[in-house]
């Protein structure tokens, strides 16, 4: 039964939530909803050891939002071409050639370009002690990534199929029992979707897609 405590709490929840959102909102283009329910369901691994990557970070926002909920001593990793997303294939969807060839849709934003010093303004704002910002396309950069130390929380941004496998085939397997996949575009783009997929399969996980809270964020948790 929802009580008057309940309320208050998730109020205040909302609240902090709202203040972070503020905080880094220039930083970031994803809706207060979807942040905030990034947020809410990073909240419950703020226990649990290890690093923070995120693979598709734009301009930071949401990896050192991370930080005001999972603590700014951990390790944050920020991988991003910052030169904008490769080019869309087949397999990632009709919708996902026609919006790149939209480029004057107002969720364009430059092919999703950004500037490295943008990130780098968000993850000072943090007050995170440890920063590894890594500039490059994930099928060069991921491979010789030097993580020393497993992942306790994961968040893909990639958008695409093939960005979505590299990160999967590097990242996944350093990914701590238990750890925490955050995955942004699983609904929104089909390449995405099908590369979660088709990693899980061809490995033989017995891993579950959820939905948090009626929201667009969907993850899962490490299993092997």
């Amino acid at each position: 039964m929802f009580s008057i405590s309940d309320a208050v709490q998730n109020y205040s929840k909302n609240t902090r939530y709202k203040r972070i959102y503020q905080k880094y909102q220039n930083y970031t283009m994803i809706p207060f909803e979807n942040f905030a329910a990034n947020l809410e369901l990073c909240e419950k691994f703020k226990e649990m050891q290890g690093c923070v990557i995120e693979c598709g970070v734009w301009r930071g926002g949401m990896s050192a939002a991370m930080t005001e909920v999972l603590g700014n001593e951990r390790t944050y990793y920020l991988f991003d071409s910052f030169e904008g997303l490769p080019d869309a294939k087949e397999i990632d969807g009709k919708e996902a050639l026609q919006w790149q060839k939209d480029k004057n849709a107002p969720n364009y934003f430059n092919n999703c370009t950004a500037e490295i010093e943008f990130a780098q303004e968000a993850m000072s704002l943090s007050k995170a002690d440890k920063v590894e910002i890594i500039k490059g396309w994930f099928n060069e950069t991921l491979p010789s990534a030097t993580i020393n130390e497993p992942i306790a929380v994961l968040r893909l941004d990639g958008d695409w199929y093939d960005s979505t496998m590299d990160c999967m085939e590097n990242l996944y397997p350093k990914v701590i029992e238990g750890g925490l996949v955050l995955m942004d575009d699983y609904y929104f783009w089909d390449g995405f979707s099908k590369a979660i997929h088709d990693y899980l399969s061809k490995n033989k996980l017995p891993v579950r897609i959820s939905q948090w809270n009626n929201s667009n964020l969907y993850y899962l948790l490490k299993k092997s």
